[in-house]
């Protein structure tokens, strides 16, 4: 339990000596004195808000975070109004440890907060108050440490949609002078479970429990994926198909593919991201649209699927090995790929798997292709996450000291996190950072920082992903940097190690990236494309591409907007390829067959 104690001075210093009736005259008069001071620092404390879980949600202890949210309106809860920009509610987050049903806790009031990072800094107002409780397990890793994370349950690490978090009823408070009230509060909403997608006659749904990952973790773990099959797969069955994989955020089903035309009957939705009226009508009309197309006459035949391999820290494991995570790129590309090959008749061999991707999948397409060179015939990588850490969005972990502030001799100035098309900042990078501190300490937040720190950093003395920063300061360790860099700068690695892998790295990488990323994710690219364009023996013989004027999620569309762009990524990717297959593939490999 955590508990708030007001601080006092007692080392004050010792008096002259006073004649007596002078002494008595300083007493009787400042006791209205003493009186008020005592009464001024009880009014002006911040209150206290009480915590409570009933038995009948959980049986036993629990360990985890506890995060407070304060908005100013209730349209939609304020666990989902925690943003980057200045239109996000408030929050302050505590680790908790042990918290037993029915036990009533005191929320440590001296709590980080974001934006605003302290309760007495809160303006004056109403306001309502949500508080949500995300839950960790316990890991028993085989190198030897245990830490306490959150493990997904099918939702793809969100900790505000979590199955088994919990979390509070909205309630107004009144906040007057940064006094926050006294307030008593039950988390009696627990999170259901999400169903199971279920098969349909062309996409199929496969989960297998991966033995390097159990091993490393310490309890059973699994991978799986949404398979979309090939038009007349079931009535070709001595046909073996190529493997179109598709890299990114975590999927809750094979999206963007949708056998009914849109719903007459669904009220037409703002999309805020891309300014657009009625754009979840589009993207069913675009889902249908691809189902149509995928179902034609003239569209390749392959088997196109989408990986779900969430982890205790994101939504998915950047496809790669690392020390915080465990073996991801291994048990994706030698478990789980071949068994979806081995069930589903793929060709299974190099040349015929091939990956794409954007934002985070793009940074994964690439890291597959250049850590698993042989395993894989083509990435196509649209507006990657950093693939030159010269420039991790705007900086270079290498040469700068502060993540945070570009400093001079008599002032600094804060790095931007985030922009629109024209350049206009809404966030700074410590923005994003504070938030995701509110969130998780440890690199738990579950967000994107954390999650580039879990996948690239060694771990610590406890287990836990070393900051490549300090998160309050933005002090760059440049040890950590230095393991990034000969471990997951991508762009580095390439030109390192063109020598021994060039020809088996020829023909396949392709990167496209708009030239106003909201993220400045272009200037990675820039970096990329400088080292590629001078490759020799082989030269790289691939492509890069920027738009312009595009911002994040471009992928090499130069006709469409990226609303529409983003939701055709199959469609695009996979002609890309089988125009190109015949550059990677052997002498002797079946490029008829599959293609009736």
């Amino acid at each position: 339990m955590h508990q708030v104690y007001i601080k006092t001075n007692h080392h004050m210093k010792k008096p002259d000596l006073l004649p007596i009736h002078a002494f008595l005259f300083v007493i009787v008069c400042c006791i209205p004195f003493f009186f008020s001071c005592s009464d001024a620092s009880t009014s002006t404390a911040i209150g206290n808000i009480q915590l409570s879980f009933p038995m009948e949600h959980y049986n036993d202890a629990l360990d985890g975070r506890v995060i407070v949210l304060i908005s100013e309106q209730i349209e939609t809860e304020p666990r989902f109004q925690l943003r980057d920009d200045s239109k996000t509610c408030q929050a302050f987050g505590m680790d908790i440890n042990d918290w037993k049903p029915e036990e009533s806790i005191q929320f440590d009031m001296e709590a980080f907060g974001y934006p605003i990072r302290s309760f007495e800094e809160l303006p004056s107002g109403e306001f309502f108050v949500q508080v949500l409780f995300h839950k960790y397990e316990t890991f028993e890793r085989a190198d030897g440490h245990v830490v306490k994370l959150p493990m997904d349950r099918g939702e793809g690490q969100q900790w505000n949609k979590a199955p088994g978090n919990l979390y509070s009823t909205p309630q107004k408070v009144t906040i007057t002078n940064g006094q926050f009230p006294a307030i008593s509060i039950q988390l009696d909403q627990k999170i259901p479970p999400i169903p199971e997608p279920e098969d349909t006659k062309y996409v199929k749904h496969i989960k297998i429990k991966s033995k390097l990952l159990s091993d490393f973790w310490g309890r059973d773990m699994y991978v799986g994926a949404h398979i979309l099959l090939p038009e007349g797969w079931d009535t070709h069955p001595n046909v073996k198909y190529p493997l179109a994989i598709m890299h990114g955020h975590f999927p809750g089903d094979f999206g963007g593919f949708r056998t009914t035309p849109p719903d007459p009957n669904m009220e037409p939705e703002y999309s805020e991201r891309f300014d657009v009226d009625g754009y979840n009508v589009t993207v069913q009309q675009e889902a249908y649209d691809f189902y149509t197309t995928w179902t034609g006459p003239d569209f390749p035949r392959v088997i196109a699927i989408k990986i779900q391999h969430p982890t205790p820290y994101y939504d998915d494991s950047y496809a790669v090995n690392s020390e915080a995570q465990g073996p991801y790129g291994d048990a994706i590309t030698y478990e789980l790929i071949p068994h979806i090959e081995q069930q589903f008749r793929g060709i299974g061999e190099g040349w015929s798997r091939f990956v794409y991707g954007g934002s985070t999948g793009g940074w994964e397409s690439l890291a597959v292709q250049v850590k698993y060179p042989k395993e894989y015939g083509m990435a196509f990588v649209a507006c990657p996450d950093p693939i030159d850490f010269r420039a991790y969005c705007l900086v270079n972990i290498y040469e700068d000291e502060n993540a945070y502030y570009q400093e001079g001799t008599f002032r600094k100035t804060l790095v931007p996190g985030h922009r629109d098309y024209l350049g206009n900042v809404d966030a700074s990078l410590k923005d994003m950072n504070y938030r995701e501190l509110v969130l998780g300490t440890k690199g738990r937040s579950g967000q994107q920082w954390d999650i580039w720190e879990a996948t690239y950093s060694p771990v610590d003395q406890e287990g836990y992903p070393k900051r490549i920063w300090d998160r309050i300061t933005g002090e760059i360790d440049k040890e950590v940097a230095s393991y990034w860099k000969e471990n997951y700068d991508l762009a580095y690695i390439l030109k390192r190690d063109w020598a021994k892998n060039g020809k088996n790295w020829e023909n396949k990488i392709h990167i496209y990236c708009g030239d106003m990323d909201n993220y400045y994710l272009n200037n990675a690219v820039y970096l990329a494309e400088e080292i590629l364009s001078e490759t020799t023996a082989p030269y790289y013989n691939g492509e890069v591409d920027y738009g312009d004027r595009a911002e994040h999620c471009w992928n090499g569309d130069h006709e469409n907007g990226n609303h529409i762009s983003r939701l055709r990524y199959h469609r695009m990717f996979i002609k890309k390829y089988v125009n190109k297959v015949h550059k990677v593939a052997p002498k002797d490999a079946d490029l008829n067959s599959w293609r009736y």
